[in-house]
């Protein structure tokens, strides 16, 4: 089959997930396409630009499932509801790829349009919003940070928690009342996130005032 752009970006997206960022190599990609490294050279000119094209095709994912949720909100959706559908968009989206938070945290910092849209979005829904344009720019980068940390958390956890004994658990409890009483609640991950960005949103509207 012949080789394409798209072709090394998808072979590059599933050696990405089985090995991770730093050991990612363009050999491996050409192992993967049954081809010679050195043909992946007139496509893609470097490792750095195709881990730029991986974190683009994400971002480009995210958007498309951000434009989605934003036509499913009614049309008295708040600028709240708005920024918050297009965070949850980017969360689902960056899960969808292994690694994907730590591809967008990490990735080389080259020009993606893909990244740029996502952040172009965002400022226009703060500035609807009427936050002050000073703001803008910090209240998006703000946003956007805060998704990707979330996801690279996730990503990164253990399969398993830790075992904690009874006895463990009081002592934790003796030593850390705050962490292990009401103020830290139990929530599942989608909770989590969400109230992290209303909290974020209501900081924003602080600003309004």
């Amino acid at each position: 089959m012949k080789l394409t752009k798209d072709r090394i970006v998808d072979a590059g997206m599933a050696v990405f997930a089985e090995v991770g960022y730093q050991n990612l190599s363009m050999r491996q990609v050409a192992d993967r396409l049954d081809a010679h490294a050195g043909s992946l050279y007139y496509h893609v000119r470097s490792k750095d630009e195709l881990l730029a094209l991986m974190a683009d095709r994400v971002c480009r994912r995210a958007h498309d499932t951000g434009t989605e949720a934003l036509a499913a909100l009614p049309p008295d959706a708040t600028w709240q509801d708005r920024i918050e559908a297009q965070a949850i968009a980017l969360r689902l989206s960056i899960k969808q790829h292994a690694g994907g938070a730590q591809l967008l945290a990490e990735s080389p910092g080259m020009l993606s349009t893909g990244a740029l849209s996502l952040m172009e979005r965002l400022l226009r829904t703060l500035l609807d919003a009427g936050l002050p344009a000073g703001h803008c720019g910090i209240a998006a980068d703000t946003l956007l940070s805060h998704v990707t940390g979330f996801v690279l958390q996730e990503q990164n956890q253990p399969a398993t928690p830790p075992t904690v004994t009874a006895e463990l658990y009081a002592e934790l409890c003796e030593q850390f009342p705050l962490i292990m009483g009401p103020l830290i609640p139990r929530l599942s991950q989608d909770e989590k996130f969400a109230q992290s960005v209303q909290l974020l949103c209501a900081g924003f509207a602080a600003a309004l005032e």
